[in-house]
C-alpha cells in the first residue's frame, strides 16, 4: 500500500535533535516501566528509530511499511519487542514504544504545516497510518516473543516432572505425579529409554502413586514403554496403581498379564533388587 508522506523526510531533517528528546519525554511519561530500560539504552533503541526511519521513508514520494526498504526498521522493531517481552512489559508497554512518538512528531507537524489545512490533515493522516502499522509490528513480535516463551517453560516443566532416579546400581525410578496425556506419555517413555541406555539398568520402576486417572490412550502408551524398555534388556515394574485407574484398566480390557505390577513404590524397589539379585545368582553359576 502506497501512502504520500511527501513532507515527512523534510521534518525528520530538520527537527531530529528535537524530536529524539521529546519522544524519549513522552516515553518516561506515559510508561511507568521505561525506568527498567537504561536512559542509555533508550536513547540509542529511539535514535536508531529515528535514523532507520529516515533512511526508510526515503523521498517521502512512497511508504509501504512491509517493502525492504523498512527491512532494518522492523529488525529494530522485532529486536525492541523480543526485549521487552522478556523483560515482562505488557503488549501495551511494547508498542507505546512506537505510538509515543506522535505527539512529539505532530507537534512538528503543526508547527511546519499547521497553515496549510489541507496538507496538515493528510500529513497527520498518513503519518498516523504509518505509525500505527509500526506499532502492530511490535505487538505481532511481542505476542510471538511471548507464546515461544510460554511454549519453553511448558517444555522445561514436562521435564521437570518426569525425573528419572537411579535408586541403585541397575534399578531406575520414575516417580509421576500429576495428570498424564499423550504428550507427557510421550516424554516418559523417551526419558526413560534415554536413561536406560545412558546407566546400562536393567529394572526400571514406573510409580504412579501420584497420578489420579488413566485413559486408554494414556495406558496404551504405558504399555508401550515397557514394551520399549524391554526390547532394551530392561524389565519394567509399575507401582502405586490406585484402586480408581486399577478399574479403569479392568473396565478397559487393558492386559497387564506381563507387566510386574505392586502395591508401592517399597515392593517395587525390593522386588527389583531381589531380580538382580536372581540375575547375579544365575551368572555366578555359569
Amino acid at each position: 500500500m502506497a501512502t504520500q508522506t511527501s513532507h515527512l523526510p523534510r521534518i525528520l531533517d530538520r527537527h531530529a535533535d528535537g524530536l529524539l528528546a521529546d519522544w524519549i519525554r513522552e516515553q518516561r511519561q506515559v510508561s511507568s516501566r521505561t525506568g527498567a530500560i537504561k536512559e542509555a539504552e533508550l536513547r540509542e533503541e529511539c535514535g536508531e528509530f529515528l535514523r532507520l526511519l529516515r533512511q526508510a521513508v526515503g523521498d517521502g514520494s512512497a511508504v509501504d511499511v512491509n517493502g525492504p526498504e523498512f527491512d532494518p526498521l522492523r529488525e529494530l522493531l522485532a529486536n525492541v519487542s523480543r526485549t521487552r517481552g522478556t523483560q515482562g512489559f505488557s503488549p501495551t508497554e511494547t508498542a507505546t514504544f512506537v505510538f509515543s512518538f506522535k505527539r512529539p512528531l505532530f507537534q512538528r507537524l503543526r508547527e511546519e504545516l499547521g497553515r496549510d489545512t489541507a496538507a496538515f490533515a493528510d500529513e497527520t493522516w498518513a503519518t498516523t497510518e504509518l505509525l500505527d502499522r509500526l506499532g502492530l509490528f511490535t505487538t505481532e513480535v511481542y505476542q510471538k516473543t511471548r507464546e515461544q516463551v510460554i511454549a519453553r517453560q511448558q517444555e522445561e516443566m514436562l521435564e521437570l516432572s518426569t525425573p528419572v532416579v537411579k535408586l541403585w546400581d541397575g534399578i531406575l525410578a520414575l516417580p509421576m505425579i500429576g495428570t498424564l496425556d499423550s504428550n507427557r506419555t510421550q516424554v516418559v517413555m523417551e526419558t526413560l529409554l534415554e536413561k536406560i541406555v545412558e546407566t546400562g539398568s536393567q529394572v526400571a520402576i514406573i510409580d504412579i502413586t501420584g497420578v489420579p486417572t488413566v485413559d486408554t490412550l494414556v495406558a496404551q502408551h504405558l504399555m508401550k514403554t515397557v514394551a520399549a524398555a524391554r526390547l532394551m534388556g530392561a524389565d519394567c515394574i509399575i507401582s502405586g496403581i490406585r484402586p480408581a485407574i486399577a478399574q479403569t484398566i479392568v473396565h478397559l480390557a487393558i492386559d497387564l498379564g506381563n507387566v510386574i505390577t505392586k502395591a508401592n513404590l517399597a515392593d517395587a524397589f525390593k522386588t527389583a533388587l531381589e531380580r538382580l539379585g536372581t540375575e547375579s545368582t544365575a551368572l555366578a553359576r555359569r
